[in-house]
């Protein structure tokens, strides 16, 4: 996953320092001058974080368009060539053509959605070892980074984006199609007078997950058609980090200062209504403001940061899995009750 971002020495810190990423490799001096990249990694997790110094180069462009965001998600493949050509066919605009790096990767770039890309990997590496021609890497906190203990950040769990209305379908047509992705969920969300329809795509190695999310027209225009117009397009809403521990990450991250969405009290009275704990207690989730869902598989843990995005339009998310595997849908129409219920209790209407 690659940020554009106008500051690269800011918000790399801000990645060390909240969520324990190591910094692991640095463009050089011999790469081109247009942009500068750092590299930071956690377990399986890597983010390259991109300045553009010229004014045309594509992070410069995006950050101008969007301010900080994911401008590219990179896939690996075993044959970057053909993932090129596949998406092509299927509609996708062509950035970079295929080529063949001075180490052997052969690199490819194409549209995704919105001015987000999808640079297909074809390594010539070890596996799990992250290089690339034109980088300093540091092999020492390589190694640290590779390394994880509750709570840290051990991978990707997902990534939520919003798109325009209407372009739901086309765009599970093309990873479907073009990307050889499955349809693994779906599910129309009403809350309150507002509603968003989601479809999640999944890579057949279940490494790569995408939330696709767009606005229902029918509704109460709501967060969705917020994210369309503040962002200035489709994108990346938030990324979900998943952890082994929960509790004790947003326990450390809370220290570290990160900031998170209050939930109101009312959500958890009326928890053990809802489900039993597998693991974890209310006042342990209370405390910490965690959100639980569950589906046939087990139980998932969440929480989102609030947004310090000059928009608010890019946002994270920790999760825990104890088998779950869907999105925890449930926790919006469970914290909706829970709110009302506050209002009721207070008799102002504000919460």
């Amino acid at each position: 996953m690659e940020f554009f971002v106008q500051d690269v020495d800011a918000y790399t810190a801000e990645l060390a320092r909240s969520y324990n990423f190591r910094r692991v490799a640095e463009s050089t001096a011999e790469s081109p001058t247009d942009a500068r990249t750092v590299v930071l990694q956690r377990g399986t997790a890597v983010l390259l974080v991109t300045q553009g110094i010229d004014e045309t180069h594509p992070a410069a462009v995006f950050t101008r368009h969007h301010g900080d965001g994911v401008g590219d998600l990179a896939l690996t493949v075993a044959d970057a060539a053909d993932a090129y050509d596949r998406a092509v066919r299927t509609g996708a605009r062509s950035i970079r053509r295929p080529e063949k790096l001075a180490d052997g990767t052969v690199v490819a770039t194409t549209e995704a959605f919105g001015d987000v890309t999808h640079t297909f990997v074809q390594p010539e590496r070890p596996a799990g070892v992250w290089s690339m021609p034109g980088f300093a890497v540091d092999e020492t906190a390589q190694v640290e980074a590779a390394r994880t203990e509750a709570p840290d950040v051990i991978e990707l769990d997902h990534f939520a984006v919003c798109l325009e209305a209407g372009v739901l379908e086309p765009t599970v047509a093309f990873y479907r199609t073009g990307l050889g992705f499955d349809e693994i969920f779906q599910e129309h969300i009403v809350v309150g007078d507002q509603a968003m329809i989601s479809k999640v795509v999944q890579s057949p190695s279940g490494a790569v997950t995408l939330t696709l999310i767009e606005p229902d027209l029918s509704r109460r225009p709501g967060q969705i058609d917020r994210f369309i117009k503040d962002h200035g397009g489709s994108g990346i809403q938030h990324i979900a980090f998943r952890v082994d521990d929960a509790v004790r990450a947003v326990a450390r991250a809370t220290e570290k200062g990160v900031a998170f969405l209050a939930t109101p009290g009312a959500y958890y009275r009326f928890m053990e209504q809802r489900l039993e704990l597998s693991v974890h207690t209310v006042a342990e989730l209370e405390r910490h403001g965690i959100l639980v869902d569950e589906d046939h598989d087990g139980q998932l843990f969440q929480i989102f940061t609030r947004s310090i995005h000059d928009r608010r339009t890019l946002f994270f998310e920790i999760i825990e899995r104890v088998g779950a595997r869907t999105f925890g849908s449930s926790n919006i129409k469970a914290l909706y009750e829970a709110v009302e219920a506050e209002k009721l209790a207070r008799g102002d209407g504000i919460w």
